[in-house]
């Protein structure tokens, strides 16, 4: 990496080197640095063209107005020169050559020295979230006697207010985005057509005031197509059916005034498009590729039709999950719903064609190599590109965040670190052939606090992995919650950290739907099934021999920590001699001889472990039900597409079974017992005290 290329990198916000998850410094191929400056509009393709870019880097002037000012609530910041803010609610108000700490929250413009900028005043941190606890799911899993094939909105409603009844403060979900209409439909919630808008799959037909408007046999014909309930969700039969249902239903619909919204009549649009062109608008015809095109204005009248009934989704979509957020509030829930928003977009998708002026072209998001994926990761997610961000007002990410806090109590942000930095695969690479591009962390944490702010919401950020310290501080400093998960809260040697000792600014659970259930952990599902997969890295006695040496590890810890019973039977160091201890024998089977403990029954065991939940000074506790409900499968397996069921499984009972199953019941007077509604209501602390 010569200096000049490094200089330019440096310039543009691309790391020429990074740091391992072993804190090794790792260097970064002059390949990929090229590659991705291209991305970014920089050439430096040869010698020449470096020394161009680094002069005009270096010309620009440091001192001048940026497009973009975030000045947090408080402090004042120096300008250029006089000017004058235009307030968002129209007043004005002038500035003497610095931008006072008193200008109210929100979005501004800022006039000074022959230019304009946008001036966002972001708060300087939320309120600090309640100590609650409540339930993780994975929506499509959630199943009654009147869903669909796959669990819904009316579901969740249903649940929701029962949660709530029981002393639940929250329910944490699985991204709830849009994906797109054309057949096969996508499974992942993680790889969405659009994070602005929602996935009508998950609509109850039958709470739809069209249903009820319609005669007696239209009625009847649309309740014939109702799919039962299989062993897997059948994501393309659950779609075939309610689309034809909802075609039915349409015409007794009231109309959407499309004038009213005109991103959602774009986003109308292009599932009008990808209807008939398929879902990947690269593949579509040229003269289709942008939405302002005229071929695009011709179809959007031609499709009219379709275009009204996919605004019409989207309408009834904010209806049904108004009815949840009703449910949450009417249960007093402090926090209510959480919803979960990915890292990124699908660059074929609805987003990925709505705004590609604010989108790197042909980057890929992903992960550097590590000790679980040694190749590095590639997600094939689109990522922002932030010189166009803040060129741009930060528009698009303040409008992403809006529409999916409209109806949350909280948001769970996945993969957080990167507000901070994306690790981008350019084109041709491979997924450890990547480098980070860093972001505006000030702005990108500033404009998240400040819809969060507006929305009276909790954020939750997943920063689990190798994340910079910036990240953490960041999130703290913010009253941001962390992420602690029970499986990763280890010491130096491999033991579990006691939960005394984990952090308070966290949502802590025992997994999530990328890791081994409580069930699967305890009985070396992971272990096998990646064995039938072909994905363990090592040979697979080594990783039973490490499954079995895990779970020792956290009966001892749950022992020491008085949140197990010691098992009827002797208690000697028996197991000393073929190098156990005497906590570490207790995972041998019931029945031993020789004076060794007995093994305790799972189900005690995963009592303890949410006993461990509540024991620790985390402020939100999450429970997920296929924990409780004895589902030793996990939700999803990376590195694999089709060779497991990712996102298909159901849970293994319906919302009126979980309403009376005594495991469900036990864990709800453990954790209500432990964190009391009552003692602890939402805090009304000023989000910029």
């Amino acid at each position: 990496m010569n200096r000049r290329l490094a200089a330019l990198a440096n310039a543009h916000g691309v790391s020429t080197w990074y740091e391992d998850w072993r804190h090794r410094r790792v260097e970064v191929a002059p390949e990929t640095v090229i590659g991705v400056l291209g991305l970014l509009g920089v050439d430096a393709t040869s010698p020449t063209a470096v020394a161009d870019a680094l002069t005009a880097a270096r010309a620009v002037d440091r001192a001048a107005l940026p497009p973009t000012v975030v000045l947090t609530h408080g402090t004042s910041r120096a300008l250029p020169g006089p000017g004058v803010v235009t307030l968002e609610d129209g007043g004005r108000r002038a500035v003497d050559g610095e931008l006072p700490g008193d200008l109210p929250l929100g979005w501004h413009r800022l006039a000074c020295a022959d230019r304009e900028a946008t001036l966002v005043v972001v708060p300087r941190r939320l309120p600090v979230p309640p100590r609650t606890w409540g339930w993780m799911l994975q929506l499509y899993a959630l199943t009654s006697e009147r869903s669909w094939g796959m669990g819904d909105l009316g579901d969740l409603a249903e649940f929701t207010g029962w949660a709530g009844d029981t002393g639940a403060g929250l329910v944490l979900l699985n991204p709830l985005h849009a994906v797109g209409p054309a057949h096969p439909v996508a499974a992942s919630p993680y790889s969405p057509a659009s994070r602005r808008f929602v996935n009508p799959l998950y609509l109850r037909v039958s709470d739809i005031a069209a249903y009820r408007a319609a005669d007696p046999a239209t009625r009847a014909v649309v309740d014939a197509l109702r799919p039962d309930r299989g062993d897997l969700i059948d994501y393309d039969e659950v779609w075939t059916a309610k689309r034809h249902a909802l075609e039915l239903l349409h015409p007794y619909a009231d109309p959407v005034d499309l004038d009213a919204d005109p991103a959602l009549t774009t986003f109308a649009t292009w599932c009008a498009l990808a209807e008939r062109h398929g879902n990947d608008w690269r593949a579509w015809p040229a003269e289709l590729h942008h939405p302002d095109a005229p071929a695009v204005a011709e179809q959007r009248r031609q499709l009219a039709g379709r275009v009204a009934f996919h605004a019409w989704l989207q309408r009834l979509c904010d209806e049904q999950l108004d009815a949840v957020t009703a449910a949450a509030r009417a249960a007093g829930m402090p926090v209510g719903v959480v919803h979960d928003l990915a890292v990124g977009i699908d660059p074929g998708g609805a987003d990925g064609w709505q705004l590609a002026d604010v989108l790197a072209q042909g980057v890929r998001v992903g992960a550097p190599p590590d000790d679980f994926n040694q190749l590095g990761q590639d997600w094939g997610l689109a990522a922002w590109r932030p010189d166009r961000l803040a060129e741009t007002g930060y528009a698009a990410y303040r409008d992403m965040l809006r529409r999916t806090l409209r109806h949350a109590g909280g948001l769970r942000v996945d993969h957080v670190a990167g507000l901070w930095r994306l690790w981008w695969v350019p084109p041709g690479a491979g997924a450890a052939e990547g480098t980070y591009v860093r972001y505006d962390a000030e702005a990108m944490l500033g404009i998240l606090a400040l819809e969060a702010h507006r929305a009276t919401a909790v954020v939750v950020g997943e920063d689990l992995g190798t994340v910079q310290p910036a990240v953490t501080r960041g999130l703290r400093g913010r009253n941001m919650l962390g992420s602690t998960v029970l499986w990763f809260a280890r010491d130096d040697d491999g033991g579990f950290i006691p939960p005394a000792r984990w952090p308070r600014n966290a949502l802590a659970t025992i997994s999530t739907h990328d890791l081994p259930t409580a069930p699967g952990f305890l009985t070396g599902e992971h272990v096998r099934v990646r064995d039938e997969l072909k994905l363990l890295g090592t040979d697979v006695a080594v990783e039973r021999a490490r499954a079995v040496a895990d779970r020792e590890r956290l009966l001892a810890m749950l022992r020491d920590e008085a949140l197990l019973p010691e098992a009827d039977g002797p208690n000697d160091a028996a197991g000393a001699e073929d190098g156990a201890d005497s906590r570490g024998s207790a995972t041998r089977g019931s029945g031993a001889t020789g004076g060794e403990p007995a093994r305790p029954e799972d189900g005690e065991v995963v009592v303890a472990m949410h006993a461990a939940l509540a024991a620790s000074p985390t402020r939100l506790l999450g429970v997920s039900l296929y924990d409780v409900l004895g589902e030793v499968r996990q939700p999803n397996m990376p590195g694999t597409v089709d060779e497991y069921p990712n996102w298909r499984l159901p849970l293994p009972a319906t919302v009126a079974q979980i309403r009376e199953d005594p495991r469900v019941a036990r864990i709800v007077h453990l954790l209500s017992e432990a964190r009391p509604r009552t003692a602890d209501a939402p805090s009304n602390r000023p989000a910029d005290d």
